[in-house]
């Protein structure tokens, strides 16, 4: 996916002694939708990056069809992080939705999307996070569903929290949620990241500008939308995943660096 999404453990990486301190950003803010994978501002892409030119595998190296999730395999709370435990989880509880469409604006119906997250305190439940933020026993963070015919997802989760990861000197994620869409095989997957509106951290944020063009930074942030709230329970937010090669709307996706 072109947007790079942050691993767990980018925040108790070794740091190596040559590691720059201080925030570096890509210096080409017009170099197109597609993602600067390696630069010293996001330290753990050295690690990500080959070092070598990419060689072929043959076919049945890499043809592992399926599996191909129906309806039946989708839990009845799956799409609902707040329902997934016996109490109510800890935060402000918000639903995301939006449509899966090609670069064309056509609907893809029956496409498995997947989400993780942070808690509202900012920690992932994970043994590798180590951030001393408190874990929430009824929020698990993770939850899938599959769009409809009209292509459309709906969560209801919990708005996550801003968390250290260790990148650079107060080093902090702007709040985000983790989203993936499967395609008819199991190896089709591409990843990105969804962001909220106005968030402060922004322009700190080495990973919300490996997209280079601001306009395709701009296609990671979410609408808020007053329409998708429900009255005493939750706040809504919009936001359309658009799949393609690179058009003005498609979304940054790591699938294209």
């Amino acid at each position: 996916m072109a947007q790079l999404g942050d691993r767990i453990g980018d925040r108790t990486s070794p740091v190596p002694d040559a590691v720059v301190s201080e925030i570096v950003l890509p210096d080409d803010p017009n170099g197109g939708p597609e993602v600067q994978v390696d630069y010293p501002g996001y330290r753990s892409t050295r690690w990500r990056v080959a070092e070598r030119p990419l060689v072929t595998l043959p076919e049945e190296f890499h043809r592992m069809d399926g599996p191909v999730f129906g309806e039946d395999a989708i839990g009845a709370f799956d799409s609902d992080l707040t329902r997934q435990h016996d109490g109510e989880p800890i935060g402000e509880r918000i639903i995301v939705t939006g449509r899966v469409l090609d670069d064309d604006g056509r609907p893809i119906p029956n496409t498995l999307v997947e989400i993780w997250q942070a808690n509202a305190g900012g920690r992932y439940r994970h043994e590798v996070d180590q951030h001393p933020a408190p874990l929430d026993p009824n929020f698990s963070g993770a939850g899938r569903c599959l769009t409809d015919a009209d292509g459309t997802y709906r969560f209801v989760t919990i708005k996550p929290g801003s968390y250290p990861w260790g990148n650079h000197e107060n080093a902090w994620r702007p709040n985000h949620i983790h989203f993936s869409v499967f395609g008819r095989e199991f190896t089709r997957r591409l990843v990105t990241q969804m962001y909220f509106p106005g968030d402060p951290l922004f322009e700190f944020d080495p990973i919300f500008h490996s997209v280079r063009d601001p306009k395709a930074r701009e296609l990671l942030i979410a609408s808020f939308d007053l329409g998708l709230t429900q009255p005493e329970w939750a706040l809504g937010y919009r936001w359309d995943i658009v799949l393609g090669r690179g058009g003005s709307e498609t979304t940054p996706l790591e699938d294209q660096a």
